[in-house]
């Protein structure tokens, strides 16, 4: 069957045969690479990671929604197996997670287990605020223009400087990006894409400590109370951001999940 046409798709073989495998999924304006550091961590592990349709170097196989994103990893995760992968687990980052979620409840039987680090689920009532609001606010509109978005986005989930701070090459190679962004935004203001409650594969929801965002905190509560069997991991000094600035954690993440393997 082979990986799907035209994603970018990054392999690390582990340090003996028969070790377990692992997927990792990237979140929104992000890459492949952001795992570069986990992947270092996990040395006994096979690792999968790969640039999801419309961003990086899958560009080129167009734009999908978050159901594309699904079938997608639908189609990775059985090729993995079919060349032979014994433990299978597959882990997702932000919007990734809700990939990974989203696979594991279309087709159960590819994966022993899945991990979500802070995956967003407006749909389930959590959703950013601000100081003093009593009820989340109403969605505001998206920029007309995509690579807008894309400087609004990174500022708000980064920093304005840090966007400054990006050379010409690397904010025109985010702004190229814009419209897989603008996807990946529409697919969470729309109606559930799934029922969460649904997951039968040993899940583990991660999140960031007391500083990162509340929304997410709260909705990995959520998560971890009321998908069957499922557990939370937390990194406590972690922002939304843990595979890069706390890549030796996330790895530990990582390694959870696939101890779930098998857990029922």
């Amino acid at each position: 069957m082979g990986y799907p046409a035209g994603l970018h798709i990054l392999e690390r073989a582990g340090t003996a045969p028969g070790t377990p495998t692992v997927v990792l999924v990237h979140g929104s304006l992000d890459r492949a690479e952001s795992f570069r550091r986990v992947m270092r961590r996990l040395p006994e592990m096979d690792i999968v990671a790969y640039d999801r349709r419309g961003y990086q170097a899958s560009r080129r196989a167009g734009v999908v929604g978050l159901r594309g994103h699904i079938a997608d990893l639908v189609d990775i995760l059985t090729e993995v197996r079919a060349r032979g992968a014994t433990t299978l687990a597959a882990v997702g980052h932000s919007v990734g997670g809700d990939v990974v979620i989203g696979a594991a409840l279309a087709a159960p039987h590819l994966c022993d287990s899945v991990g979500a680090f802070e995956p967003p689920m407006p749909w389930l009532g959590f959703r950013r605020t601000r100081p003093g609001d009593e009820r989340p606010r109403d969605w505001s509109p998206l920029a007309e223009d995509p690579a807008e978005e894309v400087e609004r986005f990174f500022s708000r989930m980064v920093s304005p400087s840090a966007w400054k701070r990006l050379s010409d090459e690397g904010r025109a190679g985010r702004r190229a990006d814009g419209p897989a962004l603008v996807n990946d935004l529409l697919g969470l203001r729309g109606d559930p894409p799934f029922d969460v409650m649904d997951l039968t594969v040993p899940a583990l929801f991660g999140r960031g400590g007391p500083a990162s965002e509340p929304h997410h905190r709260d909705g990995v509560a959520w998560l971890s109370t009321h998908v069957p069997g499922a557990a939370t991991y937390e990194i406590g000094g972690a922002q939304h951001g843990a595979h890069l600035s706390q890549p030796d954690h996330f790895a530990a993440f990582v390694r959870a999940v696939v101890e779930r393997a098998g857990t029922g």
